[in-house]
Parts: structure tokens; C-alpha cells; sequence
């Protein structure tokens, strides 16, 4: 059985659903695998333009599976000091593999998100809740540390500095009422209705330029690393002219006229001429 599942549910919209619901949908050495392989296949698809990301039966993702780990891929021959870096590694991947993506990726948390689920989510590019969600830094909680898979990084920029040492140090549960009061997720559904509206959400991001989700997705990330309102700004500039030469602004512009919505296709501007 496929620990990670892909389906096309609507003409550009990708599901990506955790398929482990036995355990809580835990990260395992193969999910992981699994998981970093669908974000690059379906990355590679240039039909899809919005993922969903979800987690099978009554939880998102309870973080790595304490009791059944799975087996660390690729350690033959290796020395016991270079593989716990491996392990780590593998898993640490997988935040950056959701960053790659070319697609905006909409994390749809039904239930538990705690350890590295929390940092699962925080990957994603837009976080939408179950009314029965929970998050939790584990790693503290289990004689660790809480600064895993990028969560010192992500978590602090979502919800501030405070609040995220809050979670991280204190290894508290934040339901869904608290996760949306604070930011870490924009909205609230019930648990029912949860995956449906976010596809419905992602359906409705597919009525734009493909190019300018995109293109979108990618400033907002780099300018989270911006040293300067002067670099990120420039960083727009550059971007919105890229998409400034397509026919998209044209087509809005007729369509207003029209009373229409607009098709956009990304195609080159034609009706510019230096004289």
C-alpha cells in the first residue's frame, strides 16, 4: 500500500494525501521517501497548478514514528557515527522538497499536527484547519529539542518571536481556535467539510495566471530571507515586469469590459513597440 497518494481532483488541483492513518499518519523512514517523491513528481507536473496536502483518517501527521521508524535507506557500508546525520537529514528534507514546489501548496490539518507534522504544515504555503486540530512541538516533550525540520525558522515568522518560543519551549497542545487567533493557520472548517473546501479554495486560485501563482510563491518565500525592504521591493519589481509582458493584464482588462472572467494563457505580450 502506497504510503503517500496522489489524485488529480480537479483539472489543476493535486491532492497529496499521507496514507498511514493506522499511526497517526507518522513519519516514517519510507513516508518520508515516498513523500519527497510526490512533491517532485507532481512539482514536475506543469498541469497542476495548486496542491492540497492532507493526512488520511483522524489525524494530519503525529510526527516521526517512535516505535516503528522504518529502515534508514542508503546506509550500506556506512560507519554507525555517519548514520544518525543521514536520519537526520532524510528527514529534515522534506520541508524544502514542499518549498520547491513550483505549485502554492494549501495544508489541509485534519487533527493531530504535532512534531514534525507542525513543521510539515509550516511548509506549506497556506494552512487550513479541522475543528478538531492540534498542534504541538513534540520534540521537547520527548527529551529533545523542538527546533526541527526548520520549525525555529518558520514558526517564529508565522506567529512571532514569543508565541513561538512559547510552543517550542513549553511543548503545549494549540487547538484550532488558538492556531487561527495567532496565525498559524487562516482558516477553520469543519472536519467534514475540511479537505473539500480547501480544493474548493485551491479550484477557485486555478481562475489566475498559472505563471503568477508561481511567481508569487517564489518572492514571497525569498523575501522572507530579504535583508531590506529595498531588495525585496526590487525583487517585485523584476517580477511583476516578467508578468507585465504577458497578455494577462490585456485579457483582465477586456474581460472588465466585457463583463466576463478572464482566461488567462501567460503568452507573451504583442501589442508592445519600441519606436
Amino acid at each position: 500500500m502506497a504510503l503517500v497518494v496522489i489524485e488529480k481532483v480537479r483539472p489543476h488541483v493535486a491532492l497529496i494525501r499521507l496514507n498511514r492513518p493506522e499511526r497517526l499518519n507518522a513519519m516514517s523512514f519510507e513516508l518520508v521517501t515516498e513523500l519527497c517523491r510526490a512533491c517532485e513528481e507532481v512539482g514536475a507536473d506543469n498541469s497542476c497548478w495548486v496542491v492540497v496536502l492532507t493526512g488520511e483518517g483522524r489525524g494530519f501527521c503525529s510526527g516521526l514514528d517512535l516505535e516503528d521508524p522504518g529502515v534508514i535507506p542508503g546506509i550500506e557500508e556506512m560507519a554507525l557515527s555517519r548514520v544518525g546525520m543521514l536520519a537526520m537529514s532524510h528527514f529534515s528534507k522534506v520541508v524544502p522538497a514542499l518549498r520547491a514546489m513550483p505549485q502554492p501548496v494549501i495544508a489541509a490539518i485534519n487533527g493531530c499536527a504535532y512534531g514534525g507534522g507542525l513543521c510539515l504544515s509550516l511548509g506549506a504555503d497556506a494552512r487550513f484547519c479541522a475543528e478538531s486540530a492540534v498542534f504541538n512541538a513534540t520534540g521537547i516533550v520527548n527529551g529533545l529539542t523542538s527546533t526541527e525540520l526548520g520549525a525555529s525558522y518558520l514558526l517564529p515568522r508565522t506567529v512571532g518571536l514569543s508565541r513561538s518560543n512559547d510552543m517550542l519551549l513549553t511543548g503545549r497542545k494549540v487547538g484550532a481556535r488558538e492556531a487561527e487567533r495567532i496565525g498559524l493557520v487562516s482558516r477553520i472548517y469543519p472536519d467534514a467539510e475540511l479537505v473539500e473546501r480547501a480544493i474548493e479554495a485551491a479550484e477557485e486560485m486555478c481562475e489566475f495566471s498559472a505563471f503568477g501563482l508561481q511567481m508569487t510563491k517564489k518572492v514571497c518565500w525569498a523575501n522572507v530571507e530579504a535583508t531590506s525592504l529595498t531588495a525585496a521591493i526590487d525583487l517585485e519589481d523584476r517580477n511583476q515586469l516578467i508578468l507585465g509582458n504577458t497578455e494577462n493584464l490585456v485579457e483582465c482588462i477586456e474581460a472588465r469590459r466585457e463583463k466576463r472572467k478572464p482566461v488567462y494563457t501567460d503568452l507573451p505580450r504583442t501589442d508592445l513597440k519600441l519606436d
